[in-house]
C-alpha cells in the first residue's frame, strides 16, 4: 500500500511540476493609472519680437541731407534734430548750363523788342483807320462817298483795334518769359547762401532709439526717401503663427510663456489680438497649412527681459485648452484600435482590451470619456504580443 501511494504522489508532483512548466509566464509591463484632475493642453511655437510702434522717419522735401551724425542704437529725445536738409539749387551747375542761360535771356530780351515793335506798329495802323473813318464819314455827309464804303472803313478799325490787342498780348507773354530766365540766374547766383539759410531741421517725433539708418553719407535724397527708423525698445509685443484650429480657441487674455529667448526666467505674457484673416503657410514637409498671426503683450516686469531686442526669436507656449476634474491616463498607454482608441487595463492580474473616446491630449495625458474608474491600471507602452485577457506581471506604477 504505501509503495502504492508513493507512486501515485510521484505521478502526482510529476504532473504538476510539467503543467507548471507548460503553464505561460506572466509578461512584464508598465503601469499607469486612471487619474482625475485638471487636464491642460498647451501649443508651443516659435515666435518673434516686434515693436508696437514703429518711426520710419522720411525726407520731407528734395534737397541736399547733411551727413548724419546718430548709429544705430543710439537713444534720441523727442523733438531732438536727427538730420539737416538744404533744399535742392537749380539745375544750372555749369559754367556751360550758365552761359545758355544767358544766351537764352538775350534771345528773349530781341523777342520783347519785336514784340513791343508789333505793338508800335498795331497803334500807328489804328491811328491811320481812325482818321480815314474820320475823313470818310465827312464825305459821306457831304455825298461824295457812299454809307458802304463808310462801313468798310468801320469794320478795318474793330481789325485795326484786335490786331493791337493780339500785338501788347504776345509783348505780355514775352516779358514774363524774360523775367522767368533773369529770377532764375540770379537765383543760382545767390542761392548757395540763402539755402545754407534756411536748411531745414529733422527732428524725432518720439523718444526711443535709432533703429536702423538708411542714409548715413551727405547725399542727395528725394522728398519721401527714407532716413531713419526709430522706435520704443521697451514697448515690444510677440507674434506668433498658429494653426487656425489652434487660433479658434484662442481668445484676448489667454496666458502664455515666453522661454529660450536667451534670459534664464520664463517670461509670462498674455494675449492680446488675434488677427481676423489668416494666410497660407508651406510646412517643411511640403503641407499648406493656414495660420493666422497671434499678437501677445509681455507681462514680466521689463527689468527682466530689458536684453530682449526688436526681431529676437523666443518660443511661445500657449494653452488652448483647460477642463477640471477631468479623466485622464497617461498618453502613452493608448493605442489605435479601428477608428477608436485603446487601452490596455489590469484587473485581477491580467490585462484586459478597453476601448476609450479620447477627447484631448497633450504632451503627457490624454483626457479621456470612458467606464475605468479613478486608480486603475493600465498598461503604458503596451507591447505589441500583449493580448487581451493574458497575464501581466507589473514593474512599476506610474
Amino acid at each position: 500500500m504505501k509503495s502504492r501511494l508513493w507512486i501515485i504522489l510521484g505521478i502526482a508532483a510529476g504532473l504538476a511540476l510539467l503543467t507548471w512548466a507548460l503553464w505561460p509566464a506572466a509578461l512584464q509591463v508598465e503601469t499607469g493609472r486612471v487619474s482625475q484632475g485638471r487636464f491642460e493642453r498647451s501649443v508651443q511655437e516659435d515666435g518673434k519680437t516686434r515693436l508696437r510702434d514703429r518711426y520710419l522717419v522720411s525726407a520731407p522735401l528734395t534737397g541736399q541731407l547733411e551727413r548724419v551724425t546718430l548709429q544705430q542704437g543710439d537713444t534720441v529725445e523727442r523733438d531732438q534734430v536727427l538730420a539737416s536738409l538744404r533744399p535742392a539749387l537749380p539745375d544750372l551747375l555749369n559754367e556751360r548750363s550758365r552761359q545758355e542761360q544767358r544766351e537764352r535771356i538775350g534771345a528773349l530780351e530781341a523777342l520783347l523788342a519785336r514784340a513791343q515793335t508789333q505793338v508800335e506798329r498795331a497803334q500807328a495802323a489804328l491811328e491811320k483807320t481812325r482818321a480815314d473813318l474820320r475823313r470818310s464819314e465827312t464825305l459821306t455827309r457831304q455825298g461824295f462817298l457812299s454809307p458802304t464804303q463808310n462801313e468798310t472803313e468801320r469794320l478795318n478799325l474793330r481789325l485795326r483795334e484786335k490786331e493791337l490787342e493780339g500785338a501788347e498780348q504776345e509783348a505780355h507773354a514775352a516779358r514774363h518769359q524774360l523775367d522767368q530766365s533773369r529770377i532764375a540766374i540770379r537765383q543760382f547766383a545767390s542761392g548757395a547762401g540763402q539755402a545754407s539759410a534756411r536748411s531745414w531741421l529733422i527732428r524725432s517725433p518720439i523718444g526711443g532709439k535709432v533703429l536702423k539708418i538708411h542714409q548715413q553719407s551727405e547725399g542727395r535724397v528725394q522728398a519721401g526717401a527714407p532716413l531713419m527708423e526709430l522706435g520704443d525698445p521697451s514697448r515690444l509685443e510677440v507674434v506668433v503663427d498658429l494653426l487656425t484650429e489652434d487660433a479658434a480657441q484662442i481668445r484676448p487674455g489667454t496666458p502664455a510663456q515666453l522661454s529660450n529667448w536667451g534670459g534664464p526666467d520664463v517670461l509670462q505674457a498674455v494675449v492680446r489680438l488675434i488677427e481676423p484673416a489668416a494666410f497660407t503657410k508651406v510646412s517643411a514637409l511640403g503641407v499648406e497649412e493656414q495660420r493666422v498671426h497671434v499678437v501677445l503683450d509681455i507681462s514680466t516686469d521689463l527689468q527682466y527681459w530689458r536684453s530682449l531686442g526688436d526681431g529676437y526669436k523666443v518660443d511661445v507656449r500657449l494653452q488652448v485648452q483647460a477642463v477640471e476634474q477631468a479623466l485622464k491616463v497617461p498618453v502613452s498607454a493608448l493605442f489605435p484600435s479601428g477608428t477608436r482608441s485603446a487601452l490596455f487595463a489590469v484587473e485581477l492580474g491580467r490585462a484586459h482590451l478597453r476601448q476609450v473616446e479620447v477627447l484631448a491630449r497633450n504632451g503627457e495625458e490624454a483626457l479621456i470619456k470612458s467606464s475605468l474608474g479613478v486608480g486603475s491600471e493600465v498598461v503604458i507602452y503596451p507591447p505589441a504580443k500583449l493580448k487581451d485577457g493574458q497575464r501581466v506581471r507589473q514593474l512599476k506604477a506610474r
